[in-house]
């Protein structure tokens, strides 16, 4: 090869060094010293700054603090803070304009995405923070932040495309509307959410912490969380279930909130009366019950009348078919009303009913349906067993028999 040829080549490849890196030695010296002043303050940033908001949220009282540290707020901006030091010491580097193009945008690209992540933990403690405030427990705050986090990643998209390629985001968005159809397919399940969200708080459907009932995904348990496309419920087996958030839109389910606010929990549970052991009372039984003494106002209060009906009516008093009489079932019902009455757990003030239902194959039901003022699942428990541990008991006591189907003992005593 000739030798002015090869001279030639290499003077081509240094001006081509020289107009990438400059002219001169001083921009690439300058531009070295730029980035070991960023990386400097980004140790500084990470290693003492850091440190030190750390230490001083701890030994402040107020929760904001603690929360942009736990959330990651400040180390977010400690990582954008060498990139505001070389974007503000880029324009005084003498390097060539080709270079400082493309260090430019993959700078603006990268402050980009830090503020972008700082956003959105400042979105993440603000739901964190409300969600702590007394009267905030139970709105779904973190699916609202999600909902603007997707927002924000999107705009961000935009920015970022428009950074990359030169151009201003009004002219990406003109031809936005070409994606429109493949971003609904990609985010369908949170814009689902989002507006299931909305219409959840809008009218105060589900809170956290309410006791929420869904068969169909086998849900019957506290909701603990309810974020942009998910409900989670801790259901009383200590499993979890999650639940689509749009699926407590377009399906049913039972909220237990009005039972928790309410004055009292219901107690509705029937005993079937053996029906052949019901009769008219005699004047030997009347004495008995008398003797009850929270019985005794409705025995004397129900003969009395019902000596006036039979004696005005003119009523023949030899058959107790003819004319009114006083029932073993009857006053065992008015028994129960009675001690209903006198129990210090039952709600007086919400539904007091003791009935009987439609008989059946089975026997009479006797239905007992009040409200127990202990709401506590434990406790409401025990109150009703123990209720109807006396009522059994106490059915004996007026003549009549509990109804249940035969044991292998009771063919046992047929032999």
């Amino acid at each position: 090869m000739d030798t002015t040829n090869v001279v030639e080549l290499a003077s081509d490849k240094v001006d081509g060094c020289m107009l990438f890196l400059g002219e001169g030695n001083n921009g690439m010296i300058l531009f070295i010293c730029l980035i070991v002043l960023a990386l400097l303050m980004d140790v500084l940033g990470k290693r003492f700054i850091l440190k030190w908001i750390s230490k001083f949220a701890e030994s402040t009282k107020t929760k904001w603090d603690d929360a942009f540290v736990q959330c990651g707020v400040f180390s977010w901006l400690a990582h954008l803070l060498p990139g505001i030091v070389i974007y503000l010491g880029l324009p005084f580097v003498n390097i060539s304009g080709k270079f400082i193009a493309y260090f430019q945008s993959t700078l603006n690209l990268y402050i980009l995405i830090v503020m972008v992540l700082t956003i959105s933990a400042f979105l993440k403690t603000c739901s964190v923070v409300i969600q702590e405030k007394q009267g905030y427990e139970h709105i779904p705050v973190r699916g609202f932040t999600q909902g603007l986090q997707i927002l924000l990643f999107i705009a961000s998209l935009i920015c970022g495309l428009s950074i990359l390629m030169g151009r201003s985001p009004v002219f990406l968005l003109g031809g936005f509307g070409a994606f429109t159809a493949v971003l609904m397919l990609i985010f369908k399940d949170p814009i689902l959410g989002l507006v299931a969200g909305v219409q959840l708080s809008a009218n105060r459907m589900l809170h956290l912490g309410d006791w929420l009932e869904m068969p169909k995904y086998g849900a019957d348990g506290a909701v603990f969380d309810i974020s942009l496309t998910t409900v989670k419920v801790q259901n009383w087996d200590k499993t979890i279930t999650t639940i689509p958030t749009y699926a407590l839109i377009s399906d049913s389910f039972k909220n237990w909130r009005g039972m928790s606010e309410s004055g009292g929990r219901r107690i509705m549970r029937a005993i079937n009366i053996d029906m052949t052991s019901i009769k008219f009372l005699d004047d030997e039984t009347i004495e008995k019950y008398m003797k009850i003494e929270i019985l005794r106002p409705y025995v004397e209060r129900s003969l009395k009348d019902v000596i006036e009906y039979n004696k005005t009516l003119g009523v023949n008093e030899e058959s107790l078919v003819n004319g009114r009489h006083l029932t073993n079932v009857g006053t065992f019902r008015a028994y129960l009303v009675e001690f209903l009455k006198a129990h210090p757990m039952i709600n007086k003030d919400m539904t007091f009913i003791v009935r009987q239902l439609a008989p059946t194959s089975e026997g009479l039901p006797i239905q007992i349906y009040v409200f127990c003022a202990d709401k506590v699942w434990a406790n409401y428990e025990a109150i009703q067993s123990d209720i109807f541990d006396h009522v059994l008991a106490s059915v004996s006591e007026f003549g009549l028999r509990v109804f249940q189907s035969p044991t292998g003992s009771d063919f046992s005593k047929l032999r």
